[in-house]
């Protein structure tokens, strides 16, 4: 007998046009607070507009995360939101998405395999929230070495992929007969009538 393992389904919040948020799976109203708490459970859950339908979810998360840099400890510098904010409209908008969610998620793995390494260290066991946190400032300087050293990495690989994607460019318009050296550039524009032609 063959047994299914069936994936719990999406938690489905409701937004009512008074800003209240309905959680369908408690019949309860929540906070924001409530909607963070399911983020940091790594629940999911999709946010809807209770008369539209429309998907709501990143528009709470981004709220979420502006409380949260509101706060007092920002993890966005100014810089940073005005570098990000550059990058809409512009060509390479999708890869840096991309770039940064790739990089978020190496970040993400790292402490991942630090927690696997505290759990051998006590027999299996989970650190307390205290000993964690000493552990993770001692890790933090060999962190930040690894972040540097990953950082520069894809640096260079990403001035390599320019540097390839610029010579893929100039061969492929070099072969168009509108590009320099192409059939119709020798052509000018409004031939001149040859008189020597004319006389015979």
């Amino acid at each position: 007998m063959t047994t299914t393992t069936k994936k719990a389904a999406e938690r489905l919040i409701k937004k009512y046009p008074n800003r209240r948020l309905y959680d369908t799976e408690t019949s309860t109203y929540i906070t924001l607070t409530d909607v963070k708490q399911l983020v940091l459970d790594q629940e999911d859950f999709k946010v809807i507009d209770a008369k539209s339908n429309e998907d709501l979810t990143r528009a709470i998360l981004l709220q979420i995360i502006l409380e949260e840099e509101s706060g007092g400890l920002p993890m966005f510098s100014s810089s940073m939101l005005s570098q990000i904010i550059r990058f809409y409209g512009h060509a390479m908008q999708g890869m840096m998405g991309t770039y940064l969610e790739k990089n978020i998620q190496a970040f993400i793995d790292i402490q991942a395999k630090l927690a696997d390494q505290s759990k051998n260290l006590y027999e299996g066991k989970a650190m307390n929230p205290e000993v964690w946190s000493q552990f993770m400032n001692m890790q933090a300087p060999m962190m930040q070495g690894m972040m540097t050293s990953y950082i520069e990495q894809s640096k260079n690989m990403f001035v390599q992929m320019q540097e390839q994607m610029q010579n893929q460019a100039k061969s492929m318009f070099a072969t168009f007969p509108f590009g320099p050296g192409g059939a119709n550039a020798a052509a000018p524009a409004n031939p001149q009538p040859n008189p020597e032609a004319e006389k015979k």
